[in-house]
C-alpha cells in the first residue's frame, strides 16, 4: 500500500514495527450523541462487554471483583462463556443478549466499565466514555489514548487479578466529572472522524497530482 491509517497510536506502532511502515492516526468513528445520560442517574456497580474471547481478558475482571465483592454486570457471548461462568460468584451477573438500548442503560447506571484487555482501540470503551462512565483499563493497547488516569479512568499495570483489584479499590476512592469524560469522548465523534479521513485522502489526491 502506498498510505496506510491506523486506528490508534498502539497500531502505529504496531506497523512500524512488524512492516517497518510509517502511519497516520485516524480514530474509529463513535455515535457519542446516542450514548449521552438523558438525566441524572444513581451509579453503583461495574459493567463490562464485549465479545468473551480469551484476549479480552474478561477473567480478570469476573475475577477481581469477585475478590473485593464488587457486583458485575457482564455483557456479551463468546467461546469463553463457559469458563467465566465458572469463575463467577452470586455477585457477577451474566446477561448474554443486550439490545443497544439496554448497554447504553447499564453503561448510565454504572460507576465504572472494565477493560482488562489488549485491543488495537476499543471502541466499546470510549462508548462507556460517551454514557459518562470513567474506564478502568489495562495499560497497553488503544486505551492509551483515550484513559487519562484520574479525569476519564484508571489503568491497572499487571495483567492479573490483583492488579485490577488493587486498581478497583482506588478507583472506589476517586471522583470522577461525568460531564468531563462526555467531553472528552466526544473527540472521537463521527463528524471528527469523517474530517480527518477526508483531510488524508485529500493529502493523497493532491501528491498525486503534483
Amino acid at each position: 500500500p502506498d498510505v496506510i491509517i491506523a486506528n490508534s497510536t498502539y497500531t502505529k506502532a504496531q506497523i512500524k514495527k512488524y512492516y517497518n511502515r510509517e502511519s497516520t492516526v485516524v480514530f474509529p468513528p463513535i455515535e457519542t450523541a446516542k450514548f449521552k445520560p438523558k438525566n441524572n442517574q444513581k451509579r453503583s456497580g461495574f459493567v463490562i462487554a464485549g465479545r468473551q474471547t480469551p484476549y479480552k481478558r474478561f477473567d480478570l475482571a469476573i475475577q477481581a471483583c469477585v475478590q473485593l465483592k464488587l457486583p458485575l454486570l457482564v455483557i456479551g457471548n463468546g467461546p469463553s462463556h463457559s469458563k467465566l461462568l465458572k469463575l463467577a460468584e452470586s455477585n457477577i451477573t451474566f446477561k448474554t443478549k443486550a439490545t443497544d438500548d439496554e448497554l447504553i442503560e447499564a453503561f448510565h447506571k454504572s460507576e465504572g466499565f472494565l477493560f482488562p484487555g489488549v485491543d488495537d482501540f476499543g471502541i466499546v470503551a470510549v462508548e462507556a466514555m460517551a454514557s459518562g462512565c470513567p474506564v478502568i483499563a489495562y495499560k497497553d493497547g488503544g486505551a492509551s489514548d483515550y484513559i487519562k488516569p484520574g479525569i476519564t479512568g484508571l489503568f491497572f499495570e499487571e495483567p492479573n487479578p490483583e492488579s485490577l483489584a488493587k486498581t478497583l479499590q482506588i478507583f472506589k476512592n476517586t471522583s470522577f466529572s461525568e460531564s468531563q469524560i462526555i467531553k472528552i469522548a466526544e473527540n472521537f465523534n463521527t463528524q471528527n472522524f469523517v474530517f480527518q479521513m477526508k483531510k488524508e485522502v485529500n493529502k493523497i489526491i493532491w501528491k498525486e497530482k503534483y
